[in-house]
């Protein structure tokens, strides 16, 4: 029996203005590295709404967390073995953000001189494959846009 394809998410199904600023350009990021790993997407958007619901919507937040309370977190959104695995790469990742770009994204985009650029930054972070990154910039398109006007 052939796979249900993944469905297509953008910001707007969740409330998400990428323009708007580091906030939601984050919380972007977030769901798409959620949605980026092997699990059903369900279970990721249940999961990032649970970061939300428990304002951990900044890298700082989710660095500030125990891994106990992390691995709580995914568990509590439906990860059941990858918990620990994915509590791992978070923190990496968001160490990385910290370290690399101040915890800014809009960094990132500042920082890269065209969308190739941003795909190869993007995929430096720990655990963003292509994959991630491609959810992640298929919004990213107008910053590159607003350049050339």
């Amino acid at each position: 029996m052939p796979r249900k394809p993944r469905p297509i998410h953008t910001p707007a199904d969740f409330d998400l203005d990428v323009m708007s600023g580091d906030s939601d350009l984050f919380r972007w990021f977030l769901l798409t590295y959620l949605l980026g790993k092997p699990i059903q997407s369900v279970v990721a958007v249940r999961t990032w709404q649970l970061f939300i619901d428990r304002k951990v919507d900044f890298p700082w937040a989710i660095l500030e967390m125990s891994d106990y309370e992390l691995v709580s977190l995914l568990h509590d959104g439906g990860y059941t073995r990858y918990q620990h695995v994915m509590t791992h790469a978070l923190k990496i990742c968001m160490k990385q953000l910290v370290d690399w770009y101040d915890g800014s994204l809009t960094l990132v985009i500042e920082d890269s001189a065209d969308e190739d650029e941003l795909s190869k930054r993007m995929q430096k972070f720990y655990g963003v494959g292509p994959k991630t990154a491609e959810i992640y910039m298929r919004e990213t398109e107008e910053f590159f846009a607003r350049r050339v006007e």
